[in-house]
């Protein structure tokens, strides 16, 4: 078996790993390392949960330590950029594993933390530089940070930035570093604006694949569980029951449904934690660090949280709501079965979300076997409230409005699944609108 010194990285690194659960290099790892090393542009295509921060961390900082003299004031020598607060923060954490007891020094920059601390980070400058791209552009736009020395770029998870105006921001950041440099990617699904990325940015970069894109991790059970929307709280609760003692997360699609979903189960007795964009920083760090120490069973997520939670003891993934954008799926799901462990995960899915589980079985290139209840019959998906009739998704799916008819699953050896379209056009069921690119700048 391969092991992390057969791949010629530092005796400084070695040692480090010494002291954390990383004893062999994962498939990615093991081909991925020795191209960097070499100085190699890469595109890097792995499942969720197989260990790409390793993949690309670790030679990185082989090759940075090579450079005894300090970077300078607020320069950097490395730059990784992704989508989220929460994986720039996993990336920082196990950079600064790996750096214990060298002289490189790593920096984390990302919105909703005080922006003149972070620049107060940066007067020494950094060798490894983890940010967010709308944090990063404030600092270089306030000259609080320079990349001309710059001569490493990292991009993690760049699909998921896509949904965030990702392309114009990269296009701002990457002018104000030098062309002479060396290019990672890094990603679980590789959709065509990803590829584009790749041509513009990457120069003859070596394509190192170990599973098909979009793929799940095998060790992940997956089913589907048809249900009407103001039942899916009740069944929630039966499938944590089921797993006492095994820690949960569950996604929605809201932040006022995560929000009175939390509610709803504390109210029944789970001790429960909820996730999203209008957390402040200082919750969504206390927040996960009470799901991380055990002292919640369940944590209640919108997709904020999709990348970037690294808990080997999550067991059981529940999508409370489908996701709206099918790659989504992968990285939810990708929260389990961590570092070689087994998971399960169970997608509730209501008339009105018929469309978002075909695009998600489209992407997979199978069906999601189906755990409870019947595919709902064209009828009834047809018939399905409309975002703002009856009871919408994001409600946390506790009761059904009034007015609002119960939908009626259709009996077992009924017709198979219609064939509804995808919601890709017009308002999205929940009251989203259709997924643009450039909405907004990452935070």
């Amino acid at each position: 078996m391969t092991s992390f010194a057969d791949l010629g990285l530092s005796p400084k690194l070695l040692k480090a790993l010494e002291k954390t659960e990383l004893k062999a290099p994962t498939p990615i790892q093991e081909q991925a390392i020795p191209q960097i090393m070499k100085g190699r542009d890469l595109m890097g295509l792995a499942q969720t949960g197989t260990g790409k921060t390793a993949a690309f961390g670790l030679p990185l900082l082989h090759r940075l330590l090579d450079l005894t003299n300090p970077p300078g004031p607020r320069n950097i020598r490395a730059l990784i950029l992704a989508p989220t607060r929460e994986l720039s923060l996993q990336i920082k954490d196990n950079l600064e594993i790996f750096t214990k007891g060298t002289h490189l020094r790593v920096v984390m920059v990302v919105g909703g933390q005080s922006i003149n601390r972070q620049s107060d980070a940066l007067k020494r400058g950094a060798d490894v530089l983890v940010a967010t791209p709308g944090r990063l552009i404030d600092l270089i736009e306030r000259g609080d940070v320079s990349l001309e020395k710059c001569g490493y770029l990292a991009l993690d998870e760049p699909d998921h930035m896509l949904d965030m105006g990702f392309i114009h921001s990269l296009r701002r950041i990457a002018k104000h570093i030098p062309l002479k440099r060396q290019t990672l990617l890094f990603s679980a699904t590789m959709p065509k604006d990803i590829e584009e990325i790749a041509e513009t940015y990457l120069r003859d970069p070596v394509r190192v694949q170990v599973a098909p894109p979009g793929k799940p991790v095998e060790r992940i059970s997956q089913g589907v569980h048809f249900i009407p929307t103001g039942d899916k709280a009740r069944l929630l609760e039966d499938y944590l029951k089921k797993h006492p003692g095994e820690q949960a997360l569950v996604f929605c699609r809201t932040k006022h449904g995560s929000d009175k979903l939390t509610k709803v189960l504390a109210g029944w007795g789970f001790r429960g934690g909820a996730i999203h964009g209008n957390r402040s920083q200082n919750q969504r760090d206390r927040i996960l660090s009470e799901f991380k120490g055990g002292e919640l069973d369940v944590l209640v997520a919108t997709d904020v949280a999709a990348r970037g939670i690294d808990i080997p003891t999550v067991r059981h993934v529940y999508n409370y709501d489908m996701p709206n954008v099918p790659e989504n799926y992968v990285h939810r799901i990708g929260r389990t079965a961590r570092a070689g462990a087994s998971g399960s995960s169970i997608s509730f899915c209501a008339p009105a979300e018929m469309g978002e589980l075909q695009a998600i079985e489209k992407v997979l290139k199978k069906p999601v076997p189906v755990v409870g209840g019947a595919p709902w019959a064209a009828e009834i998906v047809a018939a399905a409230p409309k975002p703002g009739q009856g009871h919408g998704r994001g409600n946390g799916g506790q009761g059904r409005a009034k007015s609002a008819k119960p939908a009626q699953a259709k009996p077992a050896g009924a017709a198979p699944r219609p064939a509804a379209k995808p919601h890709a056009q017009g308002p999205r069921p929940g009251g989203q609108p259709p997924r643009r690119k450039a909405q907004r700048r990452p935070s």
